[in-house]
């Protein structure tokens, strides 16, 4: 009678007792730069194996339809960094064609910025400040683009680590600019380490993982891989980038650039699964932008630097075998500042209430049994060298060219854009219109940080 006394407290004791909370998720975006929407074994590509990038999309989900904030680099990874369109911090474009867009200021001529001043303005809130927060530990190794002075380093935006080149396109092995500026970083101190910088990358990233196995990490590695200068590993020997061969290279140079991204990601599921903790990580594969020069976009039209499919419709791998379905597809449209509130809201922090998100989390999108929400993308170029505009809403997607030519496209049975039916469908051009020329003013009346240094 005794013993089953004990054993019925027992049991009432054991059911009383909360229940253990599972340990935040580790979290990991690896971005690809200039990477073509047809250039992944998993999206088609025949020429190219990318075997470990292929394994996150068996054993996760691919998404169809995942977009880049914008069709160049800044202003996308300002977009994750951010949570928010790039444009409410002032970064629409890459720093080196913004150097016209921040001339005129109150209506009036100031001298022209240098563009190594320019940066995310330090008044914003980083996904790195926010993790870290939340007791995560957070690195960051890669190409930042996100500015070159001190104050906008990785390492004072959140990161407890970095280890990178702060520019836009340095020579893979000499780690500086054609003009000369010494771009490669350890923390905040100029770093003289030989080697391929997307071997570099590779290997810290993946330590990285395997040091802090044992606490949740955020890890961002975002490579300059596959961009210009196209420089091909294991070739020490290539001349040393200039103005003059920055964009010389070939289709094999850049098989063999992302091959050894793909290697690196092999390399970080490796450690997850030694250390055992790949059922409760959350690992993105993106590009920055379309493919451009040795690039494959098929089926899509264009390239980066345009507002067209091939300019902003990136590939998208994501898994994270605890919460998300394995081998699923979906056409769920997404953006890369998604990453950012997807990201948060799997480690169980709270979204701001100051300056709100306009991404949102996809998880509930791509686990439950529905149809894709219907979402609404806007993207903008406006510098001297080229004015486009594009809304995208639902399966309608209107293109303002530069020109006065209204552009309409019904991407579900048109993917390649080839087709205008704004003469079908005017009604649909004039609400697409309506909606991006609201965005647009949304926009320009929120306040924002002026980038003139």
């Amino acid at each position: 009678m005794v013993i089953r006394i004990c054993l019925l407290f027992s049991l009432v004791m054991a059911l009383a007792a909360p229940t253990a909370q599972a340990s935040p998720p580790n979290l990991i975006f690896v971005l690809c730069d200039d990477m073509g929407y047809g250039d992944l074994s998993c999206m088609g590509a025949k020429d190219i194996q990318t075997p470990n990038i292929d394994r996150i999309a068996a054993e996760g989900v691919k998404f169809t339809d995942f977009y880049a904030n914008a069709p160049v680099c800044t202003p996308t990874r300002c977009g994750f960094i951010t949570g928010r369109w790039q444009q409410r911090c002032g970064l629409e474009f890459a720093f080196g064609y913004m150097v016209e867009q921040f001339r005129r200021v109150n209506n009036e001529w100031v001298p022209e910025p240098d563009i190594h001043g320019l940066g995310l303005p330090v008044s914003e809130v980083t996904i790195a400040d926010r993790l870290k927060g939340a007791g995560y530990a957070t690195a960051a190794f890669g190409k930042w683009h996100l500015g070159y002075k001190d104050e906008y380093n990785p390492t004072k935006r959140g990161f407890d680590q970095y280890f990178g080149e702060l520019l836009g396109h340095a020579d893979f092995y000499r780690h500086a600019y054609y003009d000369g500026t010494y771009a490669l970083r350890e923390g905040m101190n100029p770093a003289k380490v030989p080697g391929y910088f997307t071997d570099l990358i590779n290997e810290r990233a993946a330590n990285f993982v395997r040091d802090h196995a044992k606490a949740p990490f955020f890890l961002y590695v975002p490579h300059l891989a596959v961009h210009a200068p196209f420089q091909p590993p294991d070739a020490p020997e290539t001349p040393m980038v200039t103005k003059e061969n920055m964009l010389k290279g070939s289709r094999a140079i850049y098989k063999a650039m992302l091959e050894r991204v793909d290697k690196g990601v092999g390399m970080i599921l490796d450690e997850l699964d030694k250390a055992g903790i790949a059922d409760n990580t959350l690992i993105v594969f993106s590009s920055d932008n379309g493919g451009e020069r040795w690039a494959s976009n098929e089926p899509l039209f264009h390239h980066k630097n345009t507002v067209w499919e091939g300019g902003i419709r990136v590939p998208c791998v994501m898994r994270w075998p605890a919460k998300l379905p394995k081998g699923k597809v979906t056409s769920q449209m997404g953006i890369t500042m998604d990453l950012h509130a997807t990201f948060l809201a799997a480690a169980g922090v709270d979204f701001p209430k100051e300056k709100p998100l306009d991404g949102i989390d996809l998880i509930p999108l791509i686990t439950e049994a529905q149809p894709a929400l219907e979402r609404t993308f806007f993207w903008r170029i406006d510098h001297s060298n080229r004015k486009q505009k594009a809304i995208r809403h639902g399966q309608w997607k209107y293109v303002n060219d530069g020109n006065t030519m209204d552009l309409l496209f019904d991407l579900n049975a048109d993917i390649g854009e080839r087709h205008n039916l704004n003469y079908q469908h005017p009604e649909i051009t004039t609400d697409l219109k309506a909606r991006l020329k609201a965005w647009e003013d949304e926009i320009e009346a929120a306040p924002r940080e002026i980038l003139v240094k």
